[in-house]
């Protein structure tokens, strides 16, 4: 049987006319467990992890996956697996981790906002780091380690000023951003949290954004972070390992990311330029494991040609893809049957009551009603931001392994959803 892959994606291919992931027919799955589905190429996602861990050959990292991406618990198993520790920026997040097997000591816990009972949370979990973002969040942090009687290893986010080129939603190292230290301020803010007797410093933290496809960003803020450490040492305290974050970009619409094992090589260079070669190190990837991972498999509910513009109906929404809605992001639509009828341009929408429903506009596709489409580079952002919106049921997650399959969230029900909720009078049916 033929087979032809497609752009950017070496674990998605057309059988024939029929699209596969792995050697799983999508039509099949779709048919198996209904739609909207997202599936997932564990394939896809090892070997994104393999190309940093080649970079990383013969050096002392710890490769963090990015929770936010995807956390699923499904796909939490397979990075902890495969060796990862984990980034989380909530106890939910945490407790995720816990749940799906990663070992606490390889956790680093970031984000702004960390409330005192999930700093007391994952000090009794023993976590491996703190990412602290500011001067304030130090003093709770050090409190609450005092009072259970520990040290909170702490590790000092750092806002280098760099610009990362990506959309302003994603971008988090510049002035105007609320994340981390202001430059000028970290050496001070060092000084101050090793005289703090609940924290124990161990670390530099830096992350500028995220889908960055510019290699010149991370040696910017590398540089800036080298010099900062420098500066941090010389006041005599010590920074055991340095941690630039995550962010790598990933190809949804013919961008052109470096390779992890490309950029890594060049930092490295950098780092052994520097004097740091032998520095321990930390790295947060999340979009680049899983983006290109995953898809989102749709029916087409109805097509309504118009005078202006043709709506194509679908029925996954910005619920499920939040990207488009959000970010006004693009994601690649490709039919699951290939037709060899002549393509027309359609605005491909969800059934959601907003206008800003919409998966992709202008998209030249062959398609009749009842035809499945998949929306490619699915895997990051998109099930971790879905909501019940309109009351609408998040959909079901499968693991594709080569011929295997595997069900890794069902699709929740109306029951699932109100299940928390409760009525203040008792209804007639009730009463009976």
């Amino acid at each position: 049987m033929s087979s032809n892959r497609l752009p950017g994606q070496p674990y998605i291919a057309y059988h024939g006319d029929e699209l596969f992931v792995e050697e799983a027919n999508l039509s099949a799955l779709a048919q198996q467990f209904g739609t909207p589905l997202f599936v997932y190429s564990k394939a896809s996602m090892l070997a994104a992890l393999a190309a940093y861990q080649r970079g990383f050959v013969g050096r002392q990292v710890q490769i963090c996956y990015a929770l936010k991406a995807n956390s699923t618990l499904g796909v939490i198993q397979l990075f902890a697996q495969a060796g990862c520790g984990f980034d989380v920026v909530s106890l939910g997040e945490l407790t995720r981790v816990l749940a799906a097997g990663g070992q606490a000591s390889r956790i680093i816990f970031s984000g702004v906002g960390k409330t005192r009972a999930e700093m007391r949370a994952a000090l009794q979990a023993g976590i491996g780091c703190f990412n602290v973002e500011s001067e304030a969040e130090l003093e709770v942090l050090n409190e609450v380690a005092l009072s259970l009687g520990r040290q909170a290893p702490v590790s000092i986010r750092v806002n280098p000023n760099v610009d990362p080129q990506t959309h302003p939603y994603i971008s988090t190292g510049l002035k105007g951003n609320k994340f981390g230290i202001a430059h000028e301020r970290v050496v001070q803010t060092y000084q101050h949290a090793a005289a703090l007797p609940g924290l124990s410093i161990q670390g530099i933290d830096c992350h500028i954004g995220s889908q960055i496809t510019q290699e010149a960003p991370y040696l910017d803020a590398m540089e800036r972070l080298l010099d900062l450490v420098q500066a941090i040492e010389a006041t005599g305290v010590p920074i055991h390992h340095i941690d630039l974050g995550g962010g790598l970009g990933i190809d949804y619409n013919g961008e052109t990311p470096p390779e992890a094992e490309q950029l890594w090589h060049k930092l490295l260079a950098k780092l052994d330029a520097r004097g740091f070669g032998k520095r321990s190190l930390m790295i947060e990837p999340g979009r680049s494991l899983v983006g290109n991972a995953g898809m989102c498999v749709t029916e087409v509910l109805y097509l309504k040609p118009g005078e202006q513009k043709n709506f194509l109906i679908v029925d996954a929404a910005m619920n499920d893809l939040p990207r488009p809605a959000m970010y006004q992001a693009y994601h690649r639509i490709v039919p699951v049957k290939a037709r060899s009828a002549p393509s027309e341009t359609w605005e491909v929408v969800g059934p959601i009551c907003e206008s800003g429903d919409w998966i992709g506009h202008e998209r030249d596709l062959s398609v009749q009603q009842g035809d499945l489409l998949a929306v490619l580079s699915a895997g990051a952002y998109c099930m971790s931001m879905a909501s019940n919106y309109n009351t609408r049921n998040r959909a079901a997650e499968v693991l594709v392994d080569g011929a295997q399959t595997h069900l890794i969230r069902e699709r929740e029900s109306y029951a699932d959803q109100m299940r928390l909720e409760h009525l203040t009078v008792a209804t007639d049916a009730q009463k009976r």
